[in-house]
């Protein structure tokens, strides 16, 4: 029983954590899936000006009365991606479904850990949950 808790206990956080942040890689692919376009700092004046952004979050601007989103990756990619409203909205979908997917496999994962001490409670009879 102990066992059981201790695993179901580190799922959880681990669940947890992945749906608190997820990593700069999975972000940017996220983005790139959501048509955010990407430009290289390619020149010392553009990493200085995307070392002065907020990293790895994506941030809302507004440049001559337009909405865009920025994500800047000055210690990885040196990039910065770049998207309207529509991409934003496409990439917030695409984060909820890798959500869902990744509570989904966790869910699963914990019901196979279950099945396996079910046999601890001896056999089925209704009405016992």
């Amino acid at each position: 029983m102990k066992k059981s808790f201790v695993v179901y206990a580190g799922l959880l956080v681990a669940g947890l954590a992945g749906c608190a942040s997820i990593g700069a890689e999975q972000t940017e692919s996220l983005l790139s899936a959501a048509t955010f376009n990407m430009k290289l700092a390619d020149t010392p004046t553009k990493l200085a000006k995307l070392k002065a952004l907020p990293q790895n979050k994506v941030t809302p601007i507004t440049r001559n009365g337009k909405l865009y989103y920025i994500y800047a990756d000055a210690a990885g990619c040196q990039c910065i991606y770049i998207g309207n409203q529509a991409a934003y909205q496409q990439y917030q979908q695409l984060r909820i479904a890798q959500n869902i997917a990744a509570d989904q496999a966790a869910a699963a994962e914990m019901n196979q850990e279950s099945m396996m001490d079910w046999e601890t409670f001896g056999p089925y009879q209704p009405g016992f949950f």
